[in-house]
């Protein structure tokens, strides 16, 4: 039988490790339905916890913020040429170009996650055409990011404390993979080197 770590994670500066259990966390999300077809709403909050990755497979993808681009130097971006749409053009969109090799691979579900409302996520879920494919969940202030080191602080650019962009693989709550991006851009939290980790 596996064993499960359990972590004090109050006061976490460290990023969380291989083989420990993630903490417990609720997330707020809309879930996918038909009424979201036409695009014209958002539709109605509900919440999801960590309950929901027991005894699964899960992936989860986890950007600074929906509808972002990244700025090509520290400072705001001062024209569109200035700007790498990582999350919203080359970070979420191959995860959903290959979910079934991702499936193949034993995955149960896949989540993407931003410290942005749920809203703004079931708004952004439904420009990616995720569907029912991948779940956009809104992990609020980025609490339960922050309880595992994963968070981001771009209070320099106006924008706070974000979800750091990083990839989890858990197998029943219990951490198989955590792959935290250095910088900016897309080293090893493409859907690639996550199909790798699997």
């Amino acid at each position: 039988m596996a064993t499960h770590v359990l972590i004090d994670t109050r006061f976490r500066n460290q990023t969380i490790q291989i083989g420990e259990t993630v903490p417990s966390g609720t997330f707020s999300y809309v879930k996918w339905g038909p009424e979201l077809e036409d695009k014209l709403a958002c539709g109605v909050p509900t919440t999801l916890s960590t309950d929901a990755f027991k005894g699964k497979k899960v992936v989860i993808i986890s950007v600074p913020g929906a509808f972002t681009v990244r700025p090509s130097f520290q400072t705001r971006p001062r024209a569109p040429t200035d700007t790498i749409p990582t999350c919203h053009v080359n970070h979420l969109p191959p995860y959903l170009a290959k979910i079934d090799e991702l499936k193949s691979k034993g995955v149960d579900h896949i989540y993407v996650l931003a410290a942005n409302d749920a809203f703004v996520m079931s708004g952004w879920a439904i420009a990616q055409g995720l569907k029912d494919k991948i779940t956009a969940i809104s992990d609020t202030y980025a609490k339960w990011s922050e309880s595992m080191g994963l968070t981001l602080d771009l209070t320099g650019m106006g924008l706070g404390v974000r979800t750091a962009r990083y990839v989890l693989i858990l197998d029943d709550l219990k951490v198989v993979s955590v792959e935290k991006e250095p910088g900016p851009g897309l080293t090893n939290t493409d859907v690639d080197t996550t199909l790798s980790k699997l």
